[in-house]
């Protein structure tokens, strides 16, 4: 693997790559420390020890969040748009015709992502504000000076400040895409959450009784990690035969062409980190709208209030089995709308292609779903347990009470865990495709 990595910064292309990646992750964790107007830091490090959404948001805006600088939502308002449009294009017959049109189609649709995004990143900006500027955290508010009746300025300047910060790192993420090694949006994402592993690791020495936990806490992240390779890598190879055809030439000579077999990959694991996302963001949502009414002058309504919040609160056990469960719905949900998208049954009976002993057509479609619905299950239950691992970690090891407890069992959190190993597969492929290209050993030995 160091032969690797040296042959590929011998390569000026491929090093210029790799400089233009590093670059714009450095000039993306610079504007992550430069603050929006009016922050109280004291405030803010108070709330995100005692909020469950902002450690989520925060692990998505690549740790920016933390300290509510201009890029404090990252790329997440991008992700949603980008799931929106995914999701809507079953659904539009005239998307489906749009993305028919190969990468014209695409750039299209691309196109349509960065025009929602702005909408939705104004919309999360003022939402995460309102959170912050209305949150007790003991020593005052995080944003005094935060509303549009009140201080119109301020909130105006606030708002632009955040969804800037969101246009340029998405341009950021798109040119690392295209300038770059690897998923520019996903990269971004990977820098944030390495640079905090020596902040989660201090922490919990702190938290927990000295060395040997701390050994213990990597140990199972490393296994960890070695499960999500496994997984992620896996797929079931459906053998595919297409026939032999008869081309005319030229001087009326007749020439066959087909005929080769080959296979589709279906993957144990195609939805990837949605599900969690998804998943969690629904889990949440009740426990932080209930949050605003616990100290309600009502005493039903803060009664309700309470045992809400405490039904979905991360030290609740029914937060878990919840998250489990509705981990592994989101799944076959997400991983039924992208394989719809693909059609393989009709691009394979358009290109001339059978499954051995299938007829084409529905029979296929039928054949493709069955086979799918029983990996999936496997890549569920994988997910499921990779969501709820701080907890199964907390309760056998019992790293202590209360929420960070359980939120700092692992050096990296289960979605992060998921998205740096997606993160560096994907770069170790495409780096070691742009080696052999050029004859030289890849990365990944076979």
């Amino acid at each position: 693997m160091i032969d690797a990595v040296r042959n590929a910064f011998r390569l000026p292309d491929l090093r210029r790559k790799l400089l233009i990646t590093l670059g714009i992750l450095v000039i993306y964790r610079l504007a992550s420390h430069i603050p929006v107007p009016g922050v109280n830091r004291a405030a803010l490090s108070t709330i995100f020890e005692q909020n469950q959404l902002l450690g989520l948001l925060n692990l998505l805006s690549g740790g920016a969040l933390q300290n509510f600088s201009v890029m404090a939502m990252g790329v997440y308002p991008y992700i949603t748009a980008s799931i929106i449009i995914q999701l809507l294009i079953p659904i539009i017959p005239a998307w489906q015709e749009i993305m028919k049109d190969g990468d014209a189609g695409r750039t299209k649709m691309n196109q349509w992502t960065n025009y929602l995004t702005i909408p939705l990143a104004l919309l999360q900006g003022y939402g995460q504000s309102s959170l912050l500027a209305r949150s007790d955290s003991g020593v005052g508010a995080v944003l005094s000076q935060f509303g549009l009746r009140q201080y119109p300025l301020t909130t105006i300047t606030i708002l632009v400040s955040l969804t800037a910060g969101t246009m340029l790192a998405m341009w950021l993420g798109q040119l690392i895409t295209e300038q770059g090694i690897g998923n520019g949006v996903s990269i971004i994402i990977f820098g944030g959450i390495i640079a905090a592993m020596p902040q989660n690791v201090v922490r919990t020495a702190a938290q927990t009784n000295g060395f040997v936990q701390v050994v213990i806490f990597a140990l199972v992240t490393v296994l960890t990690v070695a499960v999500i390779v496994v997984v992620q890598e896996g797929q079931r190879r459906i053998p595919v035969q297409y026939g032999k055809r008869v081309r005319a030439m030229r001087g009326n000579r007749l020439m066959v062409v087909g005929g080769q077999s080959t296979h589709v990959p279906l993957r144990v694991n195609s939805a990837g980190m949605i599900p969690l996302i998804f998943a969690s963001s629904f889990l949440i949502f009740p426990s932080t709208v209930a949050s605003y009414f616990v100290n309600s002058s009502s005493k039903f309504v803060s009664t309700v209030s309470t045992a809400i919040y405490k039904f979905f609160s991360w030290e609740s056990a029914s937060y878990w089995i919840l998250y489990f469960l509705l981990v592994i719905a989101f799944t076959y949900f997400y991983t039924d709308v992208i394989f719809r998208q693909q059609n393989l049954s009709e691009t394979l009976q358009r290109q001339g292609g059978f499954i051995p002993g299938i007829r084409p057509g529905f029979n296929t479609e039928r054949y493709l779903n069955r086979v799918l619905s029983r990996i999936t299950l496997v890549g569920a239950l994988f997910l499921g347990l990779v969501a709820i691992l701080p907890w199964l970690v907390h309760l056998l090891f019992g790293a202590g009470a209360g929420t960070r407890a359980a939120t700092s069992s692992l050096l990296i959190s289960s979605t992060g865990l998921l998205i740096v190993v997606g993160v560096v597969l994907d770069t170790m492929k495409q780096l070691e495709a742009q080696l052999l290209m050029r004859h030289y050993e890849g990365f990944i030995r076979k």
